[in-house]
């Protein structure tokens, strides 16, 4: 790594610190989306109150569908610069700085400065690498550590095939590896495994193969990564079980989740999300982009393509595709996009076109945030800041019908909602949502499952007992509820509605000793 450290000029920090600033440019302008926003940020939420560091919890239930790293930075950011939506979504800043930074270092090393500062600017301007580095979920996280493992694995191999030191490289790609483990699982090494075994076998590079599998650098994986799952593994039994066969290997060979696309997604997905960029590529499948003389750039390009191809075929085996889950491969692509289109700029008039499509390209990522910020039909926000107003701490929130992930976050609460369904219902296990989640969670502490999820025909009891009450529904759960049509409407939203009960409202429950109640 000491070569490559070394071209960090004075220069590369000014380069760092435009990359944060452009991507964090629009992060703190709406809030956070749901489904998937509210549930990590909520989750890097419950760590900071709870001060319990090592286990994610949902709603208090231990939430062991992915590992804890996006919840540490989050938690960490929340802490130090309060509670925003840019802290719940620090972590995806930070794994997007990591990618595009690391990119840019390995260009500046191995092609020259112009190439890196091209390469770095197409890929700032990608819409879904700029919305993706302000989306509070796990994929910009991983996908920025599979860049770096990626890219540090690669400059390691080029340093030794070159008689340079690059034992030091190795290790950080090791360690970059044991990290993409604690952002989302086993990809954080699979993929950048894959690639850059697959690069170094079709360039013939045995002995390269060979001096990157390292002992002190698996052991320095292990020593980062698995500390963690032991210890969850020792406090809850069957998670090592539920985390790797259930929300790995089964989620990724077997069907019944969400989000079912055909194998031809991803290509689609990253061909229309490079647009207008991408028009400028064709010169990437002529025979003679292929045919340069210069060996180390004929390497990089082979190594940019073989990540774009090999982790978009990955992904594209599982029936079930988020567009996130592509991310790794974007940064491979703008560099191909940048490199490509270098050639294609021979005029002036072409060179014109060139920044323009730069700009539709950044044009198209703020929108959508501008969009997203204007219309926020997505978000409970408002209510949960309505909540916070009224809520007293020792007073009970129960959602019912459906569990809203960011309303604990923005109503800051100090105790766990209550979520009331018809949870012996088997049908509820059908499907990947909300309650499979909840359910799942809910067998690492059944006892405090039976606390936090409640039958709905527990809930008039519940409210008997006297003292104020929030509940948090659609207003169509009054069809099934009743005693909710007189109650006190505190704030509307999106078809959703906090009520509050008291005292008042007890005859309307049928409570005992109550008029009405047939005591």
């Amino acid at each position: 790594m000491n070569a490559l450290m070394s071209k960090m000029r004075p220069g590369s920090a000014k380069v760092l610190l435009l990359i944060v600033l452009w991507l964090s440019c629009a992060a703190w302008l709406r809030p956070l989306m749901l489904p998937d926003e509210g549930r990590y940020a909520s989750v890097a939420w419950e760590m900071l109150r709870s001060g319990d560091w090592l286990t994610p919890t949902l709603n208090g239930l231990p939430f062991f569908h992915k590992p804890p790293l996006f919840y540490w930075i989050s938690g960490a950011a929340l802490a130090l610069t309060g509670h925003t939506e840019i802290a719940g979504r620090a972590g995806s800043l930070v794994g997007a700085t990591l990618g595009a930074f690391s990119l840019y270092l390995f260009t500046l090393r191995w092609c020259g400065a112009a190439l890196a500062r091209r390469v770095l600017v197409v890929l700032l301007v990608q819409p879904l690498f700029f919305l993706g580095a302000q989306f509070a979920n796990l994929d910009m996280l991983v996908a920025g550590c599979i860049t770096a493992t990626v890219l540090c694995l690669a400059h390691a191999a080029l340093c030794f095939e070159s008689g340079q030191r690059y034992r030091a490289a190795l290790m950080l790609a090791y360690v970059l590896a044991a990290l993409g483990v604690l952002a989302k699982g086993l990809i954080g090494f699979v993929l950048p495994a894959m690639v850059i075994g697959l690069w170094l076998m079709a360039r013939r590079r045995w002995r390269s193969l060979l001096a990157l599998l390292s002992l002190p650098g698996l052991l320095l994986f292990l020593l980062v990564a698995a500390p963690w799952f032991v210890l969850m593994q020792q406090k809850f039994e069957g998670f090592l079980h539920y985390f790797f066969v259930v929300q790995h290997f089964q989620r990724f060979a077997a069907g019944g989740f969400n989000n079912v696309a055909p194998f031809w997604f991803y290509p689609a997905a990253l061909a229309a999300c490079s647009l207008p960029c991408i028009l400028w590529s064709r010169l990437a499948v002529a025979r003679s982009y292929w045919g340069t003389p210069e060996r180390t750039l004929f390497d990089v390009r082979l190594l940019m393509a073989f990540s774009v191809v090999c982790i978009t075929v990955f992904f594209s085996l599982p029936q079930s595709k988020l567009i996130g889950y592509i991310m790794p491969a974007v940064p491979g692509l703008a560099w191909l996009m940048a490199d490509a289109s270098r050639q294609l700029e021979s005029t002036p008039r072409r060179r014109f076109w060139w920044r323009v499509s730069l700009a539709i390209s950044a044009l198209i990522g703020l929108g959508i945030v501008i969009a997203l910020t204007v219309n926020q039909n997505y978000s409970a926000r408002h209510m949960g800041l309505a909540l916070k107003q009224h809520v007293k701490a020792d007073e009970p929130v129960y959602m019912l019908k459906g569990y809203v992930y960011d309303l604990p976050f923005y109503a800051e609460l100090k105790r766990l909602v209550v979520v009331v369904e018809e949870w012996d219902n088997p049908e509820l296990l059908r499907g990947d949502n909300w309650r499979r989640e909840l359910l799942d969670a809910g067998v690492f502490r059944p006892e405090l499952s039976k606390q936090v999820l409640m039958p709905q025909s527990s809930l008039p009891a519940a409210l008997c007992r006297g003292g104020v009450a929030w509940l948090v529904g659609q207003a169509s759960v009054q069809k099934d509820l009743p005693f909710l049509a007189g109650a006190e409407a505190v704030f509307s939203e999106h078809g959703k509605v906090l009520w509050r009960i008291d005292a008042s409202r007890r005859a309307a429950l049928h409570c005992e000793g109550q008029p009405g109640s047939g005591s």
